[in-house]
């Protein structure tokens, strides 16, 4: 889980992205710089619940990618359902669709909110800066393109998203651990995948009410395919998948296939 960022000045900002955003890890950090300059980009701080711009206003285009520095999760809202479509954590991007060059020329949606869920850390880097990266290094190219890939199977997850409970969880679980992994971000040391996930947001993905997600959360904990909450869990909101296998049989049930459902209080 990421912790909340300084402020940066040219050479950090160069050398966090590098060590941790997906974008630009591991790129030669004397190159990179001479492409990321201070005078062009910006760090800054999106805070709760305050729209960050609407995706896919027709006409209408971004100048800059965001590239999550800590803090999160920013999401992508569907109208009028108000239903969570993209879900981005540190060490990922955000706002590719809306900028005018690549995919994001023919990427065509309906206008949806994106804001920071949570109070949120990023650097702004210009389209011209991202434009040229990508003309110049086929290794960001391929992850830029990537991108645009995990958002389509991330929204191929949630298509798999039935009213039965259990697996509309499971969907978005598995969604999260698909993504997160080939972002190259989790898992931990010990095969943990950690999300700060609120109970709003999956209930806004899977489409269930607030009382039901806790009853599935309670019960995949029960099973052991999440670990329990701990007080010294990094947030309140922490879920964290402990056997990311084992959420693929409940991710592909059927009604009546799930043992522990309807979840019993003991």
């Amino acid at each position: 889980m990421a912790t909340q960022a300084k402020h940066l000045t040219e050479p950090n900002i160069v050398k966090v992205l590098t060590q941790s955003n997906y974008l630009f890890r591991g790129l030669d950090e004397a190159w990179l710089s001479s492409y990321l300059r201070l005078d062009d980009i910006s760090q800054v701080k999106l805070y709760a619940s305050r729209p960050i711009y609407t995706a896919f206003q027709k006409g209408e285009t971004l100048d800059v990618l965001y590239a999550i520095v800590a803090g999160g999760p920013v999401v992508i809202r569907s109208t009028p359902l108000d239903r969570v479509i993209g879900i981005s954590y540190p060490g990922s991007c955000f706002g590719m669709q809306s900028l005018p060059f690549s995919y994001g020329l023919i990427c065509k949606a309906f206008p949806s909110l994106v804001e920071a869920y949570k109070t949120t850390d990023v650097v702004k880097i210009p389209v011209e800066t991202v434009e040229a990266l990508y003309e110049d290094s086929e290794v960001f190219r391929q992850r830029y393109d990537l991108l645009f890939e995990l958002q389509q199977k991330f929204q191929y997850h949630l298509l798999n998203c039935s009213t039965y409970p259990p697996q509309a969880v499971a969907a978005l679980l598995r969604a999260l651990v698909y993504q997160e992994r080939e972002l190259g971000n989790q898992p931990e040391t010990n095969a943990t995948y950690i999300f700060d996930l609120p109970i709003d947001v999956i209930a806004r993905a899977s489409q269930l009410n607030h009382r039901t997600v806790e009853q599935v959360i309670k019960g995949m904990r029960q099973v052991k395919l999440l670990a329990p909450a701990k007080a010294s869990d990094p947030s309140s909101d922490t879920i964290k998948v402990i056997d990311a296998e084992g959420l693929k049989e409940t991710y592909s049930a059927t009604r009546d296939k799930v043992s522990w459902w309807p979840l019993r209080d003991k």
